[in-house]
C-alpha cells in the first residue's frame, strides 16, 4: 500500500517552486547589488560640502540617474544597500547626507525616543536647517553634480525616491528641476500635505515627474485627506500620479532597520517592502529614461 502522506500535491508542488524561484531571484539580486561600485563623494552646494555616496554598476556604461532621499536616521549603511539594489538594475544612484550643515552621516541614532524631550532637541538641531529654500536648492547642486558624472545618461530623465522625511524631498527636488527629474517615488513620506504655504503639494504645478506615493495605513488614518488633496493636485494638472495605502504597513515599513514599533512588533514588513519596491522599478522603467 502506497503512503500518499509523503506526497505533494500539484498545488503544494507549484507553491514550493514559486518559493524556491523568489528566493533565488532573491539571491541573485543581491548578489547584483554587492558588485556595484560604492564611493564616497562631496557634492558642492551653495551652503558648503555635503558627503554622499554615489553607487552605480562597475564598468565604463553610462546609466540614468536616481537621487534616494533618506529618512530620519540618514544616510547610514541601509540606504546604501537600498541604492545598490537600485543600481543593479542599471542606474547611477546618489544617496546625500541631508544634514550635512550640522553633522557628518548619519546624523541621528536610530535609538532616537520620539517621545525624548532631550532626543527632539537632537532632531530639531539636525532638521531645522533643512528649510524649504535650502532643500529646493540642495537638489539642484545634486542634479548638477550628477550631470558632471561620466557614468549618467544625461539623455535619460532622473528619477528620485524617499522614504518618510525623503518623501516630500522628492517634491521639492521634482518642482527645482522640472526638466531634468522624470519620475518621483514617496514611501511612508511625511509632511506630503500640510497647511503652510511651502507644502510639498503646492508644487505640484510645478512637478513634470511622473508619481508614486506609497502611503502607511498609520499615517492615512491620522491625515485621510492627505492622499485626496494629492491626488486632486495632480488631477488638477494633468500629470501622473498614483496614491495607495498599504494595509496593515505601518510608517517605516519599508526599511529594514526601523526599530520596533511602540507595541512591540516588527515596523519593517517585508512583503510590503517589496510590493513597493516593485512599484519603484516599474515606475523607473516607465519615466525615468
Amino acid at each position: 500500500m502506497t503512503d500518499d502522506s509523503t506526497k505533494l500535491s500539484r498545488r503544494e508542488f507549484s507553491a514550493l517552486s514559486l518559493a524556491a524561484g523568489l528566493t533565488a531571484a532573491a539571491g541573485a539580486s543581491a548578489a547584483a547589488a554587492e558588485d556595484m561600485l560604492d564611493t564616497d563623494v562631496v557634492v558642492t552646494t551653495p551652503s558648503g560640502s555635503c558627503e554622499a555616496a554615489l553607487i552605480h554598476p562597475k564598468g565604463k556604461g553610462q546609466w540614468p540617474a536616481a537621487i534616494l532621499f533618506v529618512d530620519i536616521f540618514g544616510l547610514r549603511p541601509t540606504m546604501r544597500d537600498m541604492a545598490k539594489r537600485l543600481a543593479a538594475n542599471g542606474y547611477t544612484v546618489l544617496v546625500p547626507n541631508p544634514y550635512y550643515r550640522t553633522t557628518k552621516a548619519p546624523g541621528l541614532p536610530s535609538n532616537l525616543s520620539f517621545t525624548s524631550p532631550e532626543d527632539r532637541a537632537k532632531i530639531a538641531k539636525v532638521r531645522d536647517p533643512l528649510t524649504d529654500e535650502a532643500v529646493m536648492s540642495d537638489t539642484t547642486a545634486y542634479v548638477k553634480f550628477l550631470d558632471s558624472q561620466a557614468m549618467v545618461n544625461k539623455k535619460a530623465k532622473i528619477g528620485v525616491f524617499g522614504y518618510c522625511m525623503g518623501g516630500p524631498m522628492t517634491m521639492q527636488a521634482a518642482a527645482a528641476n522640472p526638466n531634468r527629474v522624470g519620475a518621483g517615488a514617496s514611501f511612508h513620506g511625511g509632511g506630503l500635505v500640510t497647511d503652510k504655504a511651502d507644502s510639498p503639494h503646492l508644487k505640484v504645478p510645478q512637478i513634470k515627474a511622473q508619481y508614486y506615493f506609497a502611503i502607511a495605513e498609520n499615517d492615512d488614518q491620522r491625515q485621510p485627506d492627505a492622499k485626496v488633496k494629492l491626488a486632486e493636485a495632480f488631477k488638477s494638472t494633468n500629470s501622473s500620479a498614483q496614491e495607495e495605502v498599504y494595509a496593515g504597513c505601518m510608517h517605516g515599513w519599508c526599511v529594514k532597520d526601523m526599530p520596533m514599533g511602540p507595541d512591540g512588533k516588527p515596523i519593517y514588513n517585508e512583503a510590503g517592502a517589496e510590493r513597493a519596491w516593485n512599484e519603484l522599478i516599474a515606475l523607473f522603467k516607465r519615466a525615468a529614461v
